[in-house]
């Protein structure tokens, strides 16, 4: 998907565990097969899970997990992460590395939730908590500054989009909504804890219901807006409107979140419209969604 990707294999990371964690060494490892665009997955027996980033971007990724993840976990009411255990860089992988529990769980898909107002209501109260947390020192979260600063990257992927027209992307429809939250008021509060990356293959659910939240590579403090991205990215109309009430968002937060949805997946069609079917079919489902067309 990336220039620069590591490559990988099973033998690798069986050699990095048992370098690591001699006390796992003779469990099996396998690849788990993800829509993830930074970190590469592997099984590691039945009770844990290695991650590994596949580019250098996504080493800092890492490191804040590692950090923020024990302190975050028990203020919040859905399941995350635990850290088993930190990787360093050996025998030629080049960056720090995870062993978490595995967490059990589906990844939902648009237009195919069973309980989508109950997702909805589950979400709305997972941010909450996010936005309800005060530890002190947090990071700036990875696209929680202002909107503003994703303009030229957003327009840059409109034009790409005006020439690939069997993507059919209404580029006027979506400058005029991008335009639009511009326009909006500016956040202007205190920043707040984000997971700030609450795409469809970052929640688990079981029976219809999240039972967790992974990927916390871009946590931190920044406008709440960001945490809005499940209204268009995987809720139908009527559920997010369910959790837009639940979180009782204002029309300029509300703008807001519409665009910064938007604008990830512009920026995520054309990169990954070849290289990673999941990511290009959930943006192409954000865009239908934002101009109501879902």
């Amino acid at each position: 998907m990336h220039p620069g990707s590591h490559p990988f294999d099973d033998g690798l990371v069986r050699r990095l565990v048992a370098g690591r964690f001699p006390r796992w060494a003779g469990l099996p490892v396998r690849r788990f097969p993800s829509g993830g665009t930074v970190n590469a997955m592997y099984r590691l027996g039945d009770a844990m899970v290695v991650r590994l980033p596949l580019v250098a971007g996504g080493a800092g990724d890492v490191t804040l997990e590692q950090e923020w993840l024990p302190r975050l976990a028990p203020l919040l009411p859905t399941a995350v992460p635990e850290v088993l255990g930190a990787g360093e860089p050996a025998g030629g992988y080049p960056w720090p590395w995870s062993v978490y529990g595995w967490l059990p769980g589906e990844n939902p898909e648009a237009g195919a939730l069973v309980e989508p107002a109950g997702l909805a209501r589950d979400l709305a109260a997972f941010v909450t908590a996010m936005r309800a947390v005060t530890l002190p020192g947090a990071p700036t979260a990875h696209r929680g500054g202002p909107l503003a600063t994703l303009d030229a990257e957003t327009r840059k992927a409109i034009e790409e989009l005006r020439g690939i027209p069997e993507e059919g992307v209404d580029c006027d429809a979506v400058t005029a909504v991008w335009e639009d939250a511009l326009a909006a008021p500016a956040w202007d509060g205190s920043p707040v804890w984000l997971h700030a990356d609450l795409m469809p293959g970052n929640l688990l659910v079981r029976g219809g219901r999240l039972s967790a939240v992974i990927d916390f590579g871009c946590a931190g403090a920044g406008d709440p807006a960001c945490d809005l991205f499940p209204a268009w990215n995987l809720l139908p109309g009527a559920a997010r409107e369910v959790f837009r009430e639940a979180l009782g968002v204002d029309d300029a937060t509300w703008r807001r979140g519409r665009a910064r949805t938007l604008s990830q997946a512009l920026i995520a069609l054309p990169y990954y419209r070849r290289t990673n079917p999941a990511m290009a079919r959930n943006a192409r489902h954000v865009i239908r969604a934002v101009l109501g067309r879902d």
